[in-house]
């Protein structure tokens, strides 16, 4: 199975919260992971949130420590100028981000499951022929 990861996904794991193993089962059972290249933005701008409401607990050591580690789950980045058009286009339609349809997109592309914590997200890809893989 091809999976296309998002940083909610990430961050879940990386954190270690409830779904982690679980979902890095699915990240490890897969035989491609793949990723935008906005993932990157994604994963970096939420740990920097995370360091700066508590800088005590969350250093820039262990947020830089995280994103390495968040970084190395996917096996392929996709460039983002070969998505952005139909993203545009289907955030237009669905009244969604770019952001988010960059993952869509990446998805319907590979004939890929997509793993997403985002409920709005989920529900689109229903709409859209995306397999969205289960908790």
């Amino acid at each position: 199975m091809i999976a296309v990861l998002d940083a909610s996904v990430a961050v879940e794991i990386l954190l270690q919260r409830k779904h982690a193993d679980l979902l890095g089962a699915r990240v490890i059972d897969a035989e491609w992971v793949l990723v935008p290249s906005v993932y990157t933005s994604e994963l970096c701008n939420v740990f920097w949130k995370y360091h700066m409401h508590s800088r005590q607990t969350m250093t820039r050591e262990i947020c830089e420590h995280l994103i390495a580690k968040g970084m190395a789950l996917p096996d392929t980045v996709a460039d983002d100028r070969e998505l952005y058009r139909e993203a545009f286009a289907m955030a237009c339609a669905c009244t969604s981000t770019v952001y988010d349809m960059m993952y869509l997109v990446l998805a319907r592309r590979n004939s890929a499951h997509l793993l997403t914590m985002d409920r709005k997200l989920r529900k689109i890809a229903s709409t859209h022929d995306v397999q969205v893989m289960q908790d």
